[in-house]
């Protein structure tokens, strides 16, 4: 049996009155300087958060923390509400910014890279995000995406595996029921 090394899309995941949950994550975390990326909606960290957290994939663990960047968000509470209880609300210091650390009850750390909500080529920075080897910090990942406006992501970046949802040739988001 063979395994995807590429990121797994987590798109697929709508929320009632909203988009589809938009983020990317390597299939390891924690092996480079990012395990993925996360492009929320808007800058409300309340309803953004608890989407996120939500909708994270069960293997991960149940999340119990987050260290954010306060310049990322607009008010930004101690505590927010999820499904099974609340994540405490910290805040990074100001040399970090568009990164979230996630820790889970098991003490392990997600690194995510926060595209803003207005960001234009978000698709790009997510994938660079959840590229395996990927090395650069937050603020300079989303610059590399900037300033490269022309290039195409897979120029650069990888996504060697198959999506998560194959065989079947459309994400689950795209699938209309018959």
């Amino acid at each position: 049996m063979s395994t995807s090394n590429g990121p797994v899309d987590i798109s697929e995941v709508p929320t009632r009155g909203r988009g589809p949950l938009r983020m990317r994550i390597t299939e390891q975390p924690g092996r480079d300087h990012l395990d993925g990326g996360w492009w929320p909606q808007s800058r409300d960290l309340a309803i953004e958060l608890s989407d996120l957290v939500d909708h994270l994939p069960a293997r991960l663990g149940r999340f119990v923390s987050a260290l954010i960047s306060p310049r990322d968000w607009g008010p930004v509470p101690r505590r927010i509400p999820v499904a099974g209880g609340h994540v405490r609300v910290g805040s990074l210091s100001r040399g970090h910014v568009h990164l979230v650390h996630l820790t889970s009850s098991a003490r392990t750390v997600l690194r995510l890279l926060v595209v803003p909500p207005d960001f234009t080529r978000g698709d790009d920075a997510l994938l660079a995000a959840a590229t395996t080897g990927n090395a650069s910090s937050a603020a300079d990942l989303l610059d590399e995406v900037i300033e490269d406006p022309d290039s195409r992501p897979m120029d650069h970046w990888a996504d060697d595996g198959e999506p998560w949802w194959a065989p079947h040739p459309v994400a689950p988001s795209f699938r209309t029921s018959r």
